[in-house]
């Protein structure tokens, strides 16, 4: 008995030092994040809150999914007039530094959209059950903080007219990498009210 607790407990010890190791390579230093974002600022604003509703705010996102974000337009599996040419430059530890300096910042409140934003709070906590769309809460949160472990995106506050488009990109199927089937299988079921009214509601989460 003894022998086997001591097995379970050196177990854990190992599996915390490999997840410790991990998060440790992709921490980034935010200081030379904040020298290397002077290139994104005139889409994504100084501080990750963009000035422009077309363009995605960084703050405050997590830093795996900003890291795998990049990562991904770079290797063409997400696609972007902008975003291909601007990421094919950058290193894996710019990448890092960015997503660092990026993630320790707040995100910024945007104006409220009153327009069916009480019909996207419904859609957001509680789904659709007769359409078969899930709340969206059960992976972003109840206050769209996202899930870091499994690399779901903080969304609130998001922009609703970037929000909006990413669920039609899903819903067209235009956006492929990462969790995409999850999301287009949910997009698709969406109407254009209901992906409306979601993104509008999104926008208030603060």
């Amino acid at each position: 008995m003894i022998k086997r607790k001591l097995t379970l407990a050196l177990s854990i010890l190992t599996l915390s030092s490999v997840y410790a190791a991990s998060a440790a390579d992709i921490i980034g230093d935010v200081a030379a994040g904040k020298v290397k974002s002077a290139t994104c600022v005139a889409c994504h604003g100084p501080d990750g809150n963009s000035f422009v509703p077309t363009f995605p705010k960084l703050a405050g996102q997590h830093p795996n999914y900003i890291i795998q974000q990049l990562e991904n337009f770079k290797n063409g599996t997400r696609t972007d007039p902008v975003m291909a040419p601007m990421s094919m430059a950058l290193t894996e530890e710019d990448r890092q530094n960015l997503a660092a300096y990026f993630s320790s910042q707040t995100i910024k409140p945007s104006p409220v959209v009153e327009n069916s934003a009480k019909q996207g709070e419904k859609l957001y906590l509680g789904g659709n059950t007769v359409a078969g769309v899930p709340a969206c809460s059960g992976c972003h949160g109840p206050q769209g903080k996202g899930n870091p472990a499994s690399n779901y995106p903080a969304i609130g506050g998001q922009h609703g007219a970037y929000a909006k488009k990413q669920l039609n990109d899903y819903k067209n199927k235009t956006r492929t990498a990462d969790n995409a089937s999850i999301m287009t299988d949910i997009a698709t079921k969406m109407t254009t009210g209901e992906i409306e009214a979601v993104t509008n509601y999104l926008q208030s989460l603060q």
